[in-house]
């Protein structure tokens, strides 16, 4: 479960930003909206978070820095050659951070223990990297590494909770290259300690950013091999869409493999792939009627492309982001999707949704605790500002859609004139 995330000089991000799904002493809607977290440290967490402000407010390099952080854990060991540029980019706005590292800190809770794990980095290598974990009440230091660039060497320490000896310690650091994690280099090496806070990132993280097609394949092949089909219709008629059935089909395609030459295209080989093809059926006059689903409405083809990953979350028990969740969608089914996370008896895994949107319709104190609300903003150095609704202690019977319309807790677009 996520407890919480900072991110510091990324993009538009210039100061350290916080996004915290700890619950407040708030007890309304605590039984639906809030989780147990399972530790003395932290009481409750929240299931849901939904962020909103202007365009280019910087919501989407919020959910974008989750992205780099998850895919630096999965692939920095493994899936970067040495010498690799990594793909950051600081904050351009300051002369002085632009030469400065992008840090990245996640919070959260698996198996009953809490991680704080974070790195720091630039273009061309990792700075800083750090691992705490409160297996019980009280923080231990697993190991931190900072980078000397006088001398042009990493510094290590290893807390005495951090399993293996000093060959094995070694082993592992020196393994590391400059562009790589050291959490992710010791799991390849089969550190087995450390493969919980691996995993969580690459099996419980998942993150949809807007600039990424919202791929259908997931669902397809849920359908395709009978896992979760009944829960996927059942999942589609709930949201009223008309949908009698799911069927998954293959197409037969033919795949080039192209050699590029100079001055000419060379075919190496060609063969043929099967293509899945999703059929979606609705109750016709007589019979079922089948539609290819690149047929069927942009907001059908988005909750289809939703059903599998809200069902693999629910039954799991993962953390999903998205960025611009209502995106194709009418609000009462981004209302739908929500409720989904807040159902006690549908999410009995302690799944978490995180979302940003500009459906201000969710801005009621029936959907959500006010915990539960955030807003981002630029100030005057277009660097971006992250804070949550409970900043302006608004009463509990308060109007917040129509607060925040009338630019009561900011993040909203300042508008000007426009003369032809």
């Amino acid at each position: 479960m996520l407890v919480e995330f900072n991110i510091k000089n990324y993009r538009s991000i210039k100061e350290t930003q916080k996004l915290s799904l700890v619950a407040t002493t708030d007890t309304s809607h605590q039984n639906t909206n809030c989780i147990p977290s399972g530790t003395s440290s932290t009481l409750q967490l929240l299931r849901a978070a939904v962020i909103y402000g202007a365009n280019a407010s910087g919501k989407s390099n919020l959910i974008s820095a989750l992205a780099f952080m998850r895919s630096m854990v999965e692939i920095s060991a493994s899936g970067i050659r040495e010498g690799q540029a990594l793909n950051v980019s600081a904050f351009r706005f300051d002369h002085e951070t632009t030469n400065q590292s992008s840090e990245f800190e996640i919070t959260f809770i698996e198996n009953n223990i809490r991680y704080q794990y974070g790195f720091a980095l630039n273009a061309s290598r990792v700075t800083k990297e750090w691992l705490f974990a409160a297996v019980s009440s009280k923080p231990q230091r697993w190991f931190e590494r900072n980078y000397d660039n006088k001398k042009g060497e990493d510094h290590w320490a290893f807390g005495s909770y951090f399993a293996g000896g000093k060959m094995q310690h070694d082993l592992w650091k020196n393994s590391t290259r400059a562009n790589a994690l050291f959490l992710s280099t010791a799991v390849n090496l089969n550190n087995e300690q450390l493969r919980p806070i691996y995993s969580w990132f690459v099996n419980k993280l998942l993150v949809i950013e807007s600039n990424v097609p919202l791929n259908p394949l997931y669902t397809m092949n849920c359908v395709r091999n009978n896992l979760n089909k009944q829960e996927i219709i059942e999942f589609l008629q709930s949201a009223d869409l008309g949908i009698t059935d799911v069927q998954v089909q293959t197409q037969k395609s033919q795949q080039f493999r192209l050699h590029l030459e100079p001055g000419a295209v060379a075919i190496e080989n060609q063969e043929e792939v099967d293509i899945p093809l999703a059929i979606l059926f609705h109750q016709g006059k007589k019979e079922n009627i089948g539609f290819n689903l690149h047929e069927e409405s942009h907001g059908t083809q988005r909750l289809f492309a939703y059903a599998g990953p809200f069902l693999d979350i629910l039954r799991d028990g993962k953390t999903l982001i998205v960025d611009e969740l209502d995106s194709g969608l009418h609000p009462k089914m981004v209302k739908f999707l929500v409720s989904l996370i807040q159902n006690t008896n549908l999410n009995k895994n302690n799944a978490q949704l995180i979302f940003s949107t500009h459906n201000t319709s969710l801005l009621d104190i029936d959907y959500f605790r006010r915990d539960q609300i955030w807003f981002m903003e630029k100030d005057k150095e277009q660097a971006s500002n992250l804070y949550p609704l409970t900043d302006f202690s608004p009463r509990k019977n308060e109007a917040l859609e129509k607060g925040y319309l009338i630019g009561r807790y900011g993040a909203l677009p300042y508008l000007g004139e426009f003369n032809l």
